[in-house]
């Protein structure tokens, strides 16, 4: 009787134990669990491969479901850079060996896609690829993704002339224009390398970038990113074209050059940008991101996403980063009440609208990267 006795004791203390590990491991339903953004951000995951991924061409597709030609052309080369950026958030957060697979998968179907190459005719597009074969080599360790990365980072060099007083052109046929998606991400790309490899080189390309690009594409009075000059051939700013990647992309160039110089300079550039972001971008009724659009538009707010959470990453400045924790925390939660498909983690443009019945790639990876700097903020604690 005793030995019963003891047993359902043992029994129920160890149904307590169980009931508070399933509490505190979260569930996807339950708003009080410690993990419960590193869930969805594991389900989104799950999702890109099941909806997207062509395991034939090795490739994710431009939309889900794929319909017709328009899901394998264009080839969108810049996207599946992101795809790549967002493989390794995954092997970040849980280090899962299928997530190296799967970027590996990934590099192999670029080359095979690219006639055996990573170099294009985009700066931008280099570039982007070059930052995330960086992280892939971090996260890895594959040497293949380190020459990938300094092998395009060695075209992109070729970028840079006068026109324009300088700056890396957008693309190898237009020289003479330059804009903040292929000089803010090469002076991140630059910055980065000399952290790696101490190259003093890098960390000269690196600040000249930057100076060109605060100086000629960035409003000297609020810290608003402009996109471009000389488009047109007429040597204008094109101060109307305000896009949240390229705020994201000059507060990410702020952020490596403090890293590597320590110099609060930078570091004050970046918080000017992002403090900017409540005026320019965000809805004063809900704090709401804009949606920029299908297509390029798409991937948009995803990369300035990634980029303050490198800021949040850096800046001790308590105040200012509990703002931008708040602002990505509001965006999160209407992205998966509003944003996100009944059924499954398939993402809108507009994170507080429905997606479409075809939803394009560039938008799912923007909220993957949205989830995936939530899941990183949960680990950290960093969440109210």
């Amino acid at each position: 009787m005793k030995r019963n006795k003891r047993y359902l004791w043992l029994a129920g203390a160890a149904a307590v134990i169980l009931i508070a590990l399933v509490w505190s491991l979260g569930g996807k339903d339950n708003p009080a669990s410690s993990v419960i953004w590193q869930e969805r951000a594991e389900e989104a995951q799950l999702e890109l491969t099941k909806s997207f991924w062509d395991d034939k061409r090795g490739l994710y597709n431009n939309a889900a479901p794929c319909i017709a030609q328009l899901c394998t052309d264009p080839f969108n080369y810049w996207w599946l850079a992101h795809a790549v950026d967002a493989l390794v958030d995954g092997y970040e957060r849980i280090g899962d060996e299928r997530y190296a697979e799967q970027i590996a998968k990934l590099y192999q179907g670029l080359l095979d896609r690219n006639a055996g190459v990573m170099i294009n005719d985009y700066y931008d597009d280099m570039e982007w690829m070059a930052l995330a074969w960086l992280r892939a080599y971090d996260a890895t360790k594959d040497e293949r993704y380190k020459l990938a990365s300094l092998e395009l980072w060695e075209e992109i060099k070729g970028g840079w002339n006068g026109e324009m007083g300088g700056g890396i052109a957008w693309r190898k046929e237009q020289t003479d224009y330059k804009n903040t998606p292929a000089n803010a991400p090469a002076a991140i790309l630059a910055a980065r390398l000399y952290g790696h490899f101490r190259n003093g080189e890098d960390l000269a390309w690196a600040k000249k970038i930057y100076d060109w690009q605060k100086e000629t594409l960035v409003d000297p009075d609020t810290g608003l990113v402009w996109d471009g000059i000389n488009r047109t051939g007429d040597g204008n700013i094109d101060k109307e074209w305000r896009f949240t990647y390229g705020q994201g992309v000059f507060i990410g160039a702020g952020v490596e050059l403090f890293r590597v110089t320590e110099d609060q300079a930078y570091l004050e550039d970046a918080r000017r940008t992002a403090a900017h972001l409540k005026e320019a971008f965000l809805s004063p009724a809900t704090g709401m991101l804009p949606s920029e659009g299908d297509g390029d538009g798409g991937l948009f707010k995803g990369v300035l996403i990634r980029y303050l959470g490198e800021l949040i990453a850096a800046d001790p400045d308590e105040p200012e980063r509990n703002d931008l924790i708040g602002m990505l925390k509001t965006n999160a939660e209407s992205l998966w009440q509003f944003g996100k498909a009944e059924d499954k983690a398939v993402f809108s443009h507009s994170w507080a609208e429905a997606p479409d019945t075809i939803v394009q790639l560039s938008a799912e990876l923007s909220g993957l990267m949205l989830l995936e700097q939530m899941a990183v903020l949960e680990k950290n604690g960093q969440l109210q």
